[in-house]
């Protein structure tokens, strides 16, 4: 009987620990969460290249007008799950949400070349799937999603004890959330080195906004990430293939 007991008990035990460890993993970087389940020490560390998004709410105060607050945090509690739906499909990290802010890093912890393009990939999938977005006390209002990213060097560390978090610092998540908030509703605002890091790539479609005033920046030089050329020549074929159609019903 008391060996049962203990069996039971020590199975408990190892469904708690389970438990946390795979909160520490959602709170966590999985290399950081690691270490720290080792007891080993997690310096902050420099990262010299990494891409950084910030997503908001575009038209939150005129939905909050109109809404509950049970209707907000439900709002709230979908498009969190919406985009955390999205991140699954990209080498990303979700770093945090603030209110309606979300925040993602992509080439931190682990050091990626090809940050930037996780990143645009992302952004742009979460732009194109919003379009389907429904707000479940508002069905008639469209969600309008303001997205922002650049690219830079960072210092990412995990910051308190009784709740940590990684965190990353430094000139490029102000300039990222810069973009974010100088952009405009359902569009992709860049920064130039962010246009500069997707060059290389050659398949993303960009339109230079021009020279801009950035609070806290001064002039800066920005870009509208668009699409992919591969998603841009699909709807050129679409195009022509739709007014072919209307000559053809002309005729």
């Amino acid at each position: 009987m008391v060996s049962k007991n203990f069996s039971n008990r020590a199975n408990e035990l190892k469904k708690e620990r389970r438990k946390t460890e795979l909160l520490l993993n959602e709170m966590l970087p999985k290399l950081v969460a690691k270490a720290l389940r080792s007891g080993k020490p997690v310096s902050a560390e420099f990262y010299h290249s990494v891409s950084i998004m910030f997503t908001d709410i575009a038209n939150f105060q005129e939905i909050s007008s109109l809404s509950k607050p049970m209707d907000l945090i439900t709002l709230l509690n979908n498009v969190y799950n919406f985009i955390d739906a999205k991140i699954e499909l990209h080498d990303v990290y979700k770093v945090e949400t603030v209110g309606s802010v979300y925040m993602v890093a992509a080439g931190v912890p682990i050091r990626s070349d090809g940050h930037a393009k996780e990143v645009a990939n992302l952004a742009l999938d979460v732009k194109d799937a919003t379009e389907d977005f429904v707000i479940p006390h508002l069905p008639e209002r469209n969600l309008l999603l303001r997205i922002g990213a650049h690219c830079g060097s960072v210092v990412g560390g995990v910051v308190g004890n009784k709740c940590p978090r990684y965190c990353l610092f430094g000139d490029t998540v102000n300039t990222a959330s810069r973009m974010q908030s100088s952009g405009s509703a359902a569009k992709i605002h860049v920064s130039g080195a962010f246009q500069e890091a997707l060059a290389s790539a050659g398949w993303y479609v960009l339109k230079y906004r021009g020279e801009i005033q950035v609070k806290g920046k001064g002039i800066m030089q920005t870009y509208w990430l668009e699409s992919t050329s591969k998603t841009s020549k699909r709807k050129n074929v679409r195009m022509k293939v739709e007014q072919k159609t209307l000559l053809d019903d002309a005729w």
